[in-house]
Formats: structure tokens, sequence, C-alpha cells
């Protein structure tokens, strides 16, 4: 297993170089991200390919991941790389940071994907090297997971979309759908996709090293890339409005409504 991953390492690092080419020339970082998201079907196929394991179980995996890697890429494509591409204010603000040596700082943020990348795809990498023949509890259960997961995400992510094509909602937060119980379940659920993956490794040897996909995602979203810089951004641009969601709504796991203690009070 450690030539598997040492091979997709070299592979996903020399992807990801090309891909901060592309984001030079175009002035846009952010399609790191999409670039992040498509890495995992081939890394999963890869497994699957030369990982020697049972063949349905690799399968599975490798189905399971291209499905939600194309769809969240192809999410994220449309949004990053549609037809007024705008680089995204996270890059933005990393862009300032980083001045006179943006470019040359986000080779290594790129390169530091790839890392993350082949790391998170450790459950595809030890369920290709399982010989078990069949599926068991570990297998379909995972799989429940992350069908719920993916149908949730998917949900989210299209109510949002919607949202935001209202043009009457403009300066707005997303109050509807699964955006009224939680301020992020899009992360939520791409976190519930993430345990299912670990848990279809569980019935793998060594598959208890699965779950450092799922806690360190849960990591990342609470304390890095994830919740804190998207709400950062959101009260900069919505202010008293998103400071009031902030006060009402379950930050991750989709819950009902609370009251809110106390007035806003404006910053301006």
């Amino acid at each position: 297993m450690l030539l598997l991953l040492g091979l997709a390492t070299v592979l996903t690092c020399l992807a990801m170089a090309i891909v901060w080419v592309a984001a030079v020339r175009i002035r846009n970082a952010g399609i790191v991200d999409i670039a992040w998201s498509l890495s995992f079907a081939p890394l999963a196929w890869l497994y699957a390919w030369l990982g020697g394991g049972d063949r349905q179980r690799t399968w599975l995996v490798a189905g399971m991941v291209t499905l939600w890697s194309l769809r969240l890429g192809g999410y994220l494509y449309r949004r990053i790389a549609g037809h007024h591409p705008v680089e995204d204010t996270r890059y933005q603000q990393l862009r300032r940071d980083w001045a006179p040596n943006a470019d040359r700082r986000f080779f290594w943020f790129f390169q530091a994907q790839a890392l993350a990348a082949v790391f998170f795809s450790l459950p595809f990498a030890i369920v290709s090297v399982n010989p078990a023949p069949g599926l068991g509890f570990f297998e379909w259960t995972g799989a429940a997971l992350w069908a719920i997961g993916l149908a949730g995400e998917a949900t989210a992510d299209w109510q949002l979309a919607r949202f935001k094509a209202d043009p009457t909602t403009g300066g707005r937060t997303c109050e509807r759908g699964l955006w009224y119980y939680s301020r992020h379940p899009n992360y939520f659920f791409e976190w519930v996709i993430w345990c299912g993956y670990a848990v279809v490794a569980l019935g793998s040897p060594f598959g208890w090293l699965a779950t450092l996909s799922p806690l360190s995602m849960l990591y990342l979203l609470f304390k890095v890339t994830g919740i804190p810089a998207t709400e950062a951004a959101a009260l900069r641009r919505r202010g008293d409005d998103y400071r009031h969601y902030q006060a009402t709504t379950s930050v991750f796991v989709p819950w009902f409504k609370r009251r809110s203690r106390a007035p806003i009070a404006s910053s301006h």
C-alpha cells in the first residue's frame, strides 16, 4: 500500500503543478478547488487497478468516489470558472497577504493540496488491498452513509444556487431549505460522505486508519479553511444580517432554530 500511496503522491503533485501554471495564466487560484475535487476519481481508480484487492469492493468504492468527485467538481466549475469567473474572496485575500510573491507561494499551496488529496484518499487505498471476497456490513453501511451525504450535499448546493440566482435576494443570507437548519449544510454532508468512505474501509485490515480522513476533515472545517474563512467573508459582505443568522442557526449539524438572546448591534 505504501508504494501505491507513493505513486499517487508523485502523480498528484505533478497534476497540481500543471493546475498552478493554469492558475497563474488566468489569475484565478480558485481553480485549485476544482482540481482537488476532481483528483479523487483518478486516485480511486489507480488504487482499484493496482491494489490487487477484491474487485467487487474496489469497484464499488471507485464508483462512489467518481460520482461524488464529478458532481462536486462540476458544481465548483460552474461556480468558479463559469461565464464570469471571479477569484474567490479567500484567494483574493491570500494574494494580497502574500504579495509580491503570491504566485510562488500559491505553488506550494497547490502542492499542499496535492498531499492533502493523497492523505484523504487513504480509505480508498486501504480498501484496494483487501483480498477478502464480497461485501459485508461495513461496506453496505458505509455506502448508505455516502448516499445520504451525497444527496444532502447536492440538495444544499442546489438550494444555494437557486437563492443566489433570485434577483430579489441580493445582500441577504440564504435561509432556505437545509440552510434554514444549518449555516453550513454543504460542509456537514460533505463530512458525512467521508464518514461513509471510512466505514466502508473499516471492514479491511488496518481499516481504523481510514477514520483519520473524516477526523482531519472535521478539524479543517472548524479550525482552518472551512467555516472560519467562509463566515469571515460572509460577515464582511452581509454584516448584521449574517450576525443574526449566526445567533439563531446551528453552525454545522442541521437543527432547529434558536432564539437570539439579544438584539444584534450594528457595527457601522
